[in-house]
């Protein structure tokens, strides 16, 4: 497994904390609901999805090097790529929660979705960078995955919550 699956690993474990988190907790918030249960459902995404992205990392890059090699294959080397991905989408997961954490609903709302964007663009401008690509393409391309996330999670909590 070479250096370029671990990068893709930590890039897909930040993009996908970041839009997850952040579209489920604007969803959570514009309902109306309670701070804690905001925090309950951020806190409970993170470890679980965190957790279910590093082992699928693991079990998809075991299978792949297993059928490349068409045998057994390092146990060590799929395992460091679902430590990346674990690591990677636990900590920006917080990046969305945080503002939880610190204030009230109202005002966290926007400063978990500012911080999300923010964080999704240097995140794609690091990609574009590492890829020989326009910075700000890569920058806006994970902001718009990141804005259609945002948009669908107020939405339907719109609908379903009031």
């Amino acid at each position: 497994m070479s250096k370029h699956v671990y990068l893709r690993n930590f890039i897909f474990g930040v993009e996908d904390s970041l839009v997850s988190t952040v579209g489920l907790l604007s969803g959570v918030a514009i309902a109306g609901v309670a701070s804690r249960t905001i925090l309950l459902t951020g806190v409970v995404l993170i470890f679980v999805e965190a957790f279910s992205m590093a082992v699928g990392s693991f079990l998809s890059e075991h299978s792949v090097d297993t059928y490349l090699k068409q045998g057994e294959t390092e146990f060590r080397l799929p395992m460091i790529g679902g430590v990346i991905m674990f690591f990677s989408y636990f900590v920006s997961g917080f990046i969305p929660l945080g503002p939880y954490l610190l204030t009230e609903p109202q005002t966290a709302f926007w400063w978990s979705i500012g911080l999300s964007l923010a964080a999704l663009i240097v995140l794609g401008m690091i990609g574009g960078r590492l890829s020989s690509t326009k910075l700000f393409r890569g920058g806006f391309r994970m902001a718009l995955v990141g804005g259609i996330a945002i948009a669908l999670g107020v939405i339907v909590g719109k609908l379903i919550g009031h």
